[in-house]
């Protein structure tokens, strides 16, 4: 069995929205380019079968997508992307083809977390569009995502959910009500291949938040890893500013970096469930575990 279940690589840290729940990096904006990625690939490729284009930024805006899924699917790799949904019309034909990718992870609740103007029906629609092609054309998984419930700290922007599951509920033909069925449970399997799942907002980590109880555990160094946009590999996909940096994947081999004196500290305290960096202590999502 390989080391991780997932790695992530941050294909490019450019969005083309600005959603509320989601910090807003600082670092040097750019796109992974092909050479890079083949780079990376060759040398996460003993250590998981699953990459995940995800960690900042819209993946679906790096020209090169097609690409390196096509990368991917010579090394025999799995593909899992993670997007706003808002360009699947404009590359639907590329994912639909690539045999890499086995799922798309379709942030619904990017749409109300930006103030914008834009046209909720035609969002929906365009996406409902891919999923029917890609249902009938292929075996990815289509997972749609409302992580914006309320929570006992945050509020989430949620104003518009029943609205987008009335929407899914015609689009989608489903024939049932889905808020009826999410009454107990947070998941829903739609059809085939077809899922909504709900969950509460949760704060990023951020250094500029007080340091909470460093009694916490995570996965990051156990089953994932995260690979930014420059090479720079850090503990979890939650690390959006690499403020953890514990190598370059493009300067040093992955494996020194795993083995490294900092990543074991890391990895020897969430062991005993202790955090031992900053921004750990910092981070809400960890809270969950």
């Amino acid at each position: 069995m390989k080391r991780f279940k997932k790695v992530y690589i941050e294909i490019t840290n450019i969005c083309n929205l600005s959603c509320s729940f989601c910090p807003k990096t600082e670092r040097l904006q750019s796109f992974m380019d092909e050479a890079s990625f083949r780079h990376v690939i060759d040398e996460i490729k003993p250590f998981t079968d699953y990459v995940y284009f995800h960690l900042m930024g819209e993946p679906l805006l790096n020209p090169s997508v097609g690409r390196f899924l096509e990368i991917c699917e010579a090394q025999e790799l799995k593909v899992n992307i993670t997007t706003n949904g808002t360009l699947l019309a404009e590359v639907k034909d590329v994912l639909i083809r690539a045999s890499s990718l086995r799922q798309i992870n379709i942030s619904l609740s990017s749409f109300e977390a930006n103030a914008n103007d834009g046209d909720l029906e035609t969002y929906i629609d365009n996406i409902a569009e891919f999923i029917r092609e890609a249902n009938e054309k292929s075996q990815i998984i289509c997972s749609m995502r409302l992580w914006n419930m309320d929570s006992g700290d945050l509020k989430g922007s949620n104003s518009e959910n029943l609205r987008i599951m009335s929407m899914l509920e015609e689009k989608l033909e489903l024939g049932y009500s889905i808020s009826e069925r999410l009454k107990n449970s947070l998941q829903l399997k739609l059809k085939n291949n077809v899922y909504l799942n709900l969950a509460q907002r949760f704060e990023w980590p951020d250094m500029d938040k007080a340091s909470e109880s460093p009694k916490v555990f995570c996965y990051g160094l156990r089953d994932q890893i995260g690979i930014l946009v420059d090479g720079t590999v850090v503990p979890c996909c939650l690390d959006s500013e690499g403020s953890i940096p514990l190598g370059n994947i493009l300067a040093s081999s992955l494996e020194s970096i795993l083995y490294s004196q900092k990543a074991r500290r890391i990895y020897e305290g969430f062991s005993r469930r202790c955090a031992v960096e900053e921004l750990c202590k910092r981070c809400g999502y960890a809270k969950r575990h």
